[in-house]
């Protein structure tokens, strides 16, 4: 099967690409940069804009299904500039749908995020038909218009679809900006680490390799057109990480700073239907995760040449990429 991963060459992006290559399926990689994970001998890299649809049209031609994770995700780069978000995240998916139309490509995995729940109607644990309430952040309205365009691009034209609502990922290859990489970036360098309010906020992380093992599971689902919640067993508070960090870097000192608006709201998530019918759940804990990412840190930067690649290629995705990150 052959598989068109938009937003390949990022965070989650590689690690699905990765999944799907040890799966026995062809990726195909489409992404504003080359992957600096993947030799383009071994894996087809198409660099194109999400904005594109002739482009778009011509990577996906013969692709079985297509798992789109291009996006802007830095919610403070979509408070920067919601229109850019806005063009990327919803134009974005309504414009691969299109191309997915126009290649008869089978079926799409739209990946969405937990962040559609801030303020949902309903008892916890929440679960994918809970009723949602009308979104407060941009970041989050952009990534429900591309759940909207999945519904009726199979309402009217049939294509087939997946929406997954991925959990906090984190782990190996995340952005600089993400809540653990950047502690673990600051207690490397011995400064302390900055916390938004006071540091209850919780998340249900999870581990990205976990993650794109939920993907892969979804590509050729039992039932299509339906939403799963990919989410970890775990929820996490922020002063949580932060102590981990200094257990597993260096005891730095902890400041607390005024807390982000518009966050999202802390809630148990189900994720009953992804173990019920994708036979999927997370089996990394946090600690663990947490630990093979400081791993990962560290034995980059004893290679210098691979990390300043990695600080280039991640800096550039920042503004605007096609990697979920802070879904």
């Amino acid at each position: 099967m052959r598989v068109l991963v938009t937003g390949g060459s990022g965070f989650i992006g590689s690690h699905v690409v990765d999944c799907v290559r040890a799966a026995g399926h062809e990726p195909r990689i489409f992404d504003l940069v080359p992957s600096p994970y993947h030799d383009p001998r071994e894996v087809e890299i198409i660099v194109g804009d999400i904005g594109d649809r002739d482009v778009l049209v011509a990577a996906a031609a013969g692709c079985d299904v297509i798992a789109h994770l291009a996006a802007v995700s830095d919610v403070n780069h979509v408070v920067e500039d919601p229109a850019r978000a806005e063009a990327v995240n919803a134009r974005g998916t309504a414009l691969l749908l299109d191309a997915a139309r126009a290649q008869d490509v089978a079926h799409v995995v739209y990946a969405s995020t937990i962040w559609v729940y801030s303020n949902a109607l309903g008892a916890e644990p929440l679960e994918e038909d809970t009723p949602l309430a009308l979104p407060e952040h941009p970041y989050t309205a952009t990534k429900l218009a591309g759940e909207m365009f999945c519904h009726s691009y199979g309402e009217l034209y049939g294509l087939e679809h997946t929406i997954l609502r991925f959990g906090i990922p984190y782990g190996p290859r995340s952005r600089p900006a993400t809540v653990l990489a950047a502690f673990v970036e600051r207690a490397l360098a011995g400064q302390p680490l900055m916390i938004a309010g006071d540091g209850s906020q919780s998340r249900q992380f999870v581990y990205v390799e976990d993650l794109a093992q939920g993907l892969v599971a979804s590509l050729v689902p039992a039932v299509p057109n339906r939403t799963y919640n990919l989410v970890g067993a775990e929820m996490v508070t922020v002063r949580e990480i932060a102590e981990t960090v200094r257990q597993l870097v260096a005891p730095v000192e902890i400041v607390n700073i005024d807390s982000r608006p518009a966050d999202l709201r802390a809630a148990w998530i189900s994720g009953a239907r992804a173990a019920r019918e994708l036979d999927w759940s997370a089996t990394t804990s946090f600690a663990e995760g947490a630990r093979r990412y400081v791993e990962s840190v560290t034995r980059l930067k004893r290679r210098p040449q691979s990390a300043a690649a990695s600080q280039m290629n991640g800096s550039a995705a920042i503004v605007f990429r096609q990697e979920p990150s802070e879904l």
